[in-house]
């Protein structure tokens, strides 16, 4: 195949801080390929040199004579004047350009063509940028984090567009579906060199975590060497003057390789001291328009104690504003959202928060807090809290300026979840977030025993951590559907179009939220049931054992100390179960 770029040799470092250093790579045609990196390790900086933006330190970048690149940055700048579609591309009154215009516009949620780009908000001056890239039909699509500002119609529109034809493209997305679907080839940029996997995302997980054993074994084969030439290095210098100078050299490198470091997070993140009673927040036949345009029409809902909700729909539905409602950040037109007095929100905005620039990382989280409490005498200080997130002790003490858009996202992650909140709401947490961050926070939403929220168009978040959907449908129509993402697309495509058409018709017209019904349990919860019942029979076993032990006048100080230590703990255990085992046996089989 034609090699349509090729990278050699390339390295670039900003001040003491060096991203990546002498990789090399090439993009033959046909090949979509996926890029993927921690934030903070270069990604849109190796883009933005490729586009031309920016320079590097040394190396040659050597594009295919003749070659049409296409550049989608991040954060894309237009006059404010001028129009949508004279922001696209120069047609020039060509009626068959502008009518190709309008189709792609109009796939992107973009209908009016002769609005001043000043008009439109940051998502939707994304999505023009996205369509003049789309326009221009490069041979070389160049693409940072194409999915962002999408909604799931658009999402899984544009993988039909770019897996269609022979399309040559190198994308920086957190999309792990979208990666999966698209590219055919992984580069990945890890400890300052880039690594090459000829396959989509799920080849790419399993041969990254073969080469992370054998670097592993590496790395403790030479720790040990490195214990025995440590010992002849440290002898007097006339002691060993006689030797070769390579094993001296070689000792240098044999450090080297002894130190170095595979960035693991050794625990889950699991807290036990997190609390919020039975009663979690009831939305009573709530209503909200902006104008014509209406969002909740009569809404009722019912929050159960460690529900976590996933919310979905397309832009403009009011998945948003439904958070902002029950924050009380935007007033209701009428109804009310009764919350629980134990209830405690931990909000993570699309809009992120501001720093002090001047601050430095760890000061920004012990400003909030000096430790999390886990419960049962575990904590993680902030440092440790940071590091598990992925923040280096070097990277810690950093400023906030210095933080790429990426950490500067993770980090305002990090401050809502010190807070300890027992009930997180999350619109869009994995915008601009590194794949191994998202990996973390599932752990941690998996893991955590108060309630959750999110809104999201990333469809293998959604899967991992959601037990079900409310489906914002526009026009204050919303479905409540028992399952994740995946099941709801399997669930909608089983149906004949017709009967969905007729079946969406009949909801919007008949539906009344003045009856709520009760909803079927989900197979996640039909698990979680099964599974209560043996572990809810064990604890009362186990209180049985220990009550009689105290009872019985035979057991010795020590034991006697040790059961009347974990008798309250089983109790507090047996008790949350056992609410949850009821609040399961209440729902519909």
């Amino acid at each position: 195949m034609n090699a349509c770029l090729d990278v050699q040799h390339l390295t670039k470092s900003f001040g003491a801080l060096l991203l990546f250093e002498d990789i090399s790579f090439s993009i033959s045609e046909g090949q979509r390929v996926g890029l993927v990196a921690r934030n903070g390790m270069g990604k849109s900086t190796l883009l933005s040199i490729l586009s031309g933006k920016e320079g590097c330190d040394s190396g040659d970048i050597t594009f295919r004579r003749d070659l049409r690149v296409g550049f989608l940055e991040q954060a894309p700048h237009f006059d404010p004047e001028e129009s949508v579609l004279d922001a696209c591309f120069n047609h020039e009154g060509n009626e068959e350009k502008v009518l190709r215009a309008k189709q792609v516009l109009t796939q992107l949620k973009i209908r009016d063509l002769n609005q001043p780009m000043g008009q439109l908000s940051g998502g939707q001056q994304k999505r023009v940028a996205l369509a003049n890239v789309l326009l221009t039909d490069p041979d070389l699509l160049i693409l940072d984090e194409p999915t962002n500002h999408l909604d799931l119609d658009m999402i899984e529109w544009l993988e039909g567009y770019l897996s269609r034809g022979n399309r040559t493209l190198l994308m920086v997305t957190h999309d792990r579906f979208f990666l999966d679907r698209v590219c055919n080839l992984i580069i990945e940029l890890d400890d300052h060199t880039l690594y090459t996997y000829r396959g989509n995302y799920a080849y790419y997980l399993e041969k990254r975590e073969h080469r992370l054993e054998v670097a592993r074994a590496e790395i403790e084969r030479a720790t040990n060497l490195y214990r025995r030439e440590l010992e002849w290095m440290r002898r007097q210098p006339q002691a060993r003057g006689h030797k070769a100078k390579y094993r001296e050299d070689a000792f240098y490198e044999l450090e080297q390789r002894a130190k170095r470091r595979i960035e693991e997070r050794q625990m889950r993140l699991k807290s036990t001291n997190v609390y919020i009673g039975s009663k979690i927040f009831e939305c009573q036949y709530v209503s909200k328009a902006f104008g014509d345009k209406v969002m909740l029409k009569d809404f009722y809902y019912n929050f159960a104690r460690f529900e976590k909700m996933g919310i979905v729909g397309n832009n403009g539905t009011g998945k948003s504003t439904f958070l902002k409602l029950l924050l009380g950040e935007v007033p209701v037109d009428s109804g009310r959202f009764d919350i629980g007095e134990t209830v405690r929100f931990g909000y993570f905005s699309q809009e992120g928060l501001k720093f002090d620039e001047q601050q430095k990382v760890i000061d920004v989280v012990r400003d909030i807090a000096d430790y999390i409490d886990l419960g049962r005498g575990r904590h993680f200080t902030a440092t440790q809290f940071l590091q598990h997130f992925q923040f280096t002790p070097e990277q810690q003490y950093n400023y906030v300026y210095k933080l790429s858009g990426g950490e500067r996202r993770k980090l305002y992650l990090c401050t809502v979840l010190m807070r300890n909140p027992n009930f997180l709401v999350l619109d869009e947490p994995t915008n601009d977030l590194d794949i191994q961050t998202l990996q973390i926070l599932e752990e941690y939403l998996t893991d955590f025993p108060g309630c959750v929220i999110v809104v999201s168009h990333d469809r293998y978040f959604m899967d991992k951590v959601v037990d079900h959907l409310l489906v914002f449908k526009g026009d204050g129509v919303i479905d409540d559907f028992p399952g994740n993402y995946s099941q709801y697309r399997e669930w909608c495509a089983l149906r004949p179009r017709e009967e969905s058409t007729a079946n969406n018709t009949e909801r919007s017209e008949k539906r009344d939220y003045r009856n709520p019904s009760k909803r079927k349990m989900s197979y996640k919860e039909k698990m979680e049931f099964a599974r209560l019942e043996k572990e809810i029979a064990a604890l009362e076993e186990e209180q049985k054992h220990i009550e009689a032990a105290l009872c019985g006048g035979t057991s010795s100080v020590d034991e006697i100390t040790q059961m009347s230590r974990r008798l309250p703990l089983l109790k507090e255990e047996l008790d949350e179960k056992s609410m949850r085992w009821l609040e399961l046996s209440e729902i519909e089989g």
